[in-house]
């Protein structure tokens, strides 16, 4: 066996620096992706079965200027679902919007709001908050059918089930009645 003219080099042993370093480069590259996001998609969606009991005379409220309660810190609010129709029986069509903030990392709990818009006002604002983002809450669909908010979630059992799995699904209806929207959740809550 012909032994090699160059000493055996130092980077054929792994040392524990080594892992360090390499931890540390994997660590970075995941935290800057973190950072560096693409811009949320802009494309037209193409129409679904949504249903609309709103008349064509009236326009529904475009969601677009309104401030959501809802607390975002450094990132912004975003409309992640809309749907509209004639909620109280006015002939004047409401939108329902799903927010949550713009996260660049996990999923952020929608909150569910009832926008109305004056005929003489120039913007729309919230009237209704029909799910808070605190009950930590994603919604899957969110349809508007003979004045009725219908809305698939999903949620989670218990406090200690970490956000990323949420391991309830349940749906819900509101309906205006009396001068508020009351709630009615059909049987059928269960576990993922």
């Amino acid at each position: 066996m012909q032994q090699s003219a160059v000493p055996e080099l130092a980077h054929t042993h792994t040392r524990p620096i080594h892992w360090v370093a390499t931890a540390t480069a994997v660590a970075g590259v995941v935290a800057l992706s973190s950072v560096l996001q693409p811009n949320p998609a802009t494309a037209a969606q193409a129409a679904g079965p949504q249903s609309h009991s709103a008349p064509t005379a009236a326009t529904a409220p475009d969601p677009a200027h309104v401030d959501f309660p809802i607390e975002c810190g450094p990132v912004k609010a975003l409309v992640v679902k809309k749907t509209s129709g004639d909620l109280d029986g006015d002939d004047r069509p409401e939108t329902v919007v799903a927010v949550h903030c713009d996260a660049p990392m996990g999923t952020p709990p929608d909150g569910v709001y009832v926008l109305t818009q004056a005929a003489d006002a120039t913007t729309p604002r919230v009237v209704a908050t029909l799910v808070d983002p605190k009950d930590r809450i994603t919604v899957k669909t969110l349809t508007v059918t003979d004045g009725t908010v219908n809305a698939d979630m999903l949620g989670y059992s218990s406090d200690s089930v970490p956000s990323c799995c949420p391991d309830v699904t349940t749906s819900a209806k509101w309906q205006w009645k009396n001068g508020a929207f009351v709630r009615s959740t059909p049987a059928g809550a269960h576990s993922v």
